[in-house]
């Protein structure tokens, strides 16, 4: 089974200058090489039938067709088609998550472990991981959930001492959005335009962006938390979907209402980029989501949104209005970071996509070749720390998880991306 010394990809040819003053070039959308140590990799993603863990697998299989990729999951009809589409080398495994002796049996003969079967809200262990730290497998989930989050950071002296790399919150927000801010954050001391300031992080998905019933989920779980952001260093809380802004995500999505939620960038990006003012706002579309999101923070009680047994009737009940929605709004996904340093200026990154999944897919899959081609220590780490993600290794992942994007910028001035700016006296605002 191969371990974790490989080298660094080289990555792309051509040098894309994120950080370093030239930040204004666009960045193409396109695949790195990837090590040939890496190629015969056994890869098992938990959750692989579902949307998520369906996309991470195909393409992973695009970025490394001779990996193996194993499908892990319950549902053997589902994972029998997933596996046809994968090809030879894939296979399916029967795993149920929540007993750890089948999740340890699954990871003893595969490098990396990607856990994918969300919602993680509510969940009360970190089952995956501590076998995947056992069993001295490298580790990669796709969180989005602040408390899950932090559980996992919980486990770094463990993962240390075991020799195992483990990113969590690695998809694509929270994941790539993670390392953009990081890259805007050294853009800026690299540039010497004073320390960062504010960091604010804006998601757009129209409708549930194809990515079915476990966003729907997570949508309506995080209705149920209190909102965590940081004010001047000064942690503060608010309601949740309120505080709305008009956000221009730039050409392919334009202008776009985004409202707070409780997402676990928010801490990271405080405590591990070291800046003192930190939120994070998501919307979507048609406009009446989000009125209906809005009125059920003050129809349910915080409880009821905070019940994944109750949350799963709620699904159940609006999951198909949602799908027949969704084919009239698309799937179209969009984020937008903005950092602000001590010199008042603003520079900024945004990543659009025509799908969520399949975006979200290509940004697990660049995650987990980053780790297994060497760029994440031991130790359990967010995707914007350098022990999870290696600074010379943030271009090869923006660069990949990039691939088929509509819109893809970073370390430019706000007006540079904005979808119709104006032109007011001798220059443009």
């Amino acid at each position: 089974m191969a371990r974790f010394c490989v080298q660094l990809s080289s990555g792309i040819s051509r040098n894309i200058p994120l950080a370093f003053g030239e930040g204004n070039v666009e960045i193409e959308s396109r695949k790195s090489a990837i090590a040939s140590s890496v190629s015969n990799s056994r890869i098992l993603i938990l959750g692989g039938t579902g949307r998520v863990g369906g996309s991470t697998a195909l393409a992973l299989s695009s970025f490394c067709p001779d990996a193996r990729v194993i499908v892990g999951g319950r549902n053997r009809e589902k994972a029998a088609r997933m596996v046809s589409k994968l090809g030879d080398k894939s296979e399916f495994v029967y795993i149920d998550i929540n007993d750890s002796r089948s999740v340890e049996e699954a990871l003893n003969d595969v490098d990396l472990v990607v856990h994918t079967a969300g919602p993680f809200q509510r969940a009360e262990s970190c089952t995956v991981l501590e076998a995947a730290i056992r069993t001295k497998t490298a580790y990669l989930d796709v969180c989005d959930d602040t408390s899950y989050a932090w559980r996992a950071k919980s486990y770094m002296k463990r993962a240390v001492e075991a020799n195992v790399p483990a990113i969590t919150t690695g998809g694509i927000y929270p994941g790539v959005s993670n390392v953009m801010a990081a890259e805007l954050v050294r853009a800026i001391k690299n540039q010497g335009k004073g320390e960062p300031q504010k960091l604010r992080f804006y998601y757009y998905t129209a409708g549930s962006g194809g990515a079915g019933p476990t966003i729907l989920s997570t949508s309506f779980l995080l209705l149920g938390e209190e909102v965590v952001a940081y004010k001047k260093g000064e942690e503060i809380k608010l309601r949740p979907y309120s505080g709305m802004l008009n956000i221009d995500f730039g050409i392919g999505i334009g202008k776009k209402d985004v409202f707070l939620l409780n997402l676990p960038e928010v801490r990271s990006g405080h405590e591990m980029l070291g800046v003192p003012s930190v939120s994070a706002r998501f919307g979507t579309s048609p406009f009446f989501w989000n009125w209906g999101m809005v009125a059920m923070t003050y129809l349910l009680r915080p409880e009821t949104l905070r019940d994944r047994t109750k949350v799963g009737e709620l699904v159940r009940l609006f999951d198909p209005l949602v799908r027949a929605v969704d084919r009239i709004a698309g799937e179209k996904v969009s984020m937008r970071v903005d950092l602000e340093s001590s010199d008042g200026k603003t520079r900024t990154g945004i990543f659009s996509h025509r799908r969520l999944s399949e975006s979200v897919g290509i940004s697990t899959a660049a995650f987990a070749l980053a780790i297994l081609e060497g760029a994440t220590q031991p130790g359990v780490w967010f995707p914007e720390e350098a022990g999870g993600i290696a600074v010379d290794a943030r271009e090869t992942l923006l660069s990949r998880a990039s691939k088929g994007t509509i819109n893809f910028v970073m370390n430019k001035a706000p007006w540079m991306v904005a979808t119709d700016p104006k032109e007011i006296g001798f220059g443009i605002y």
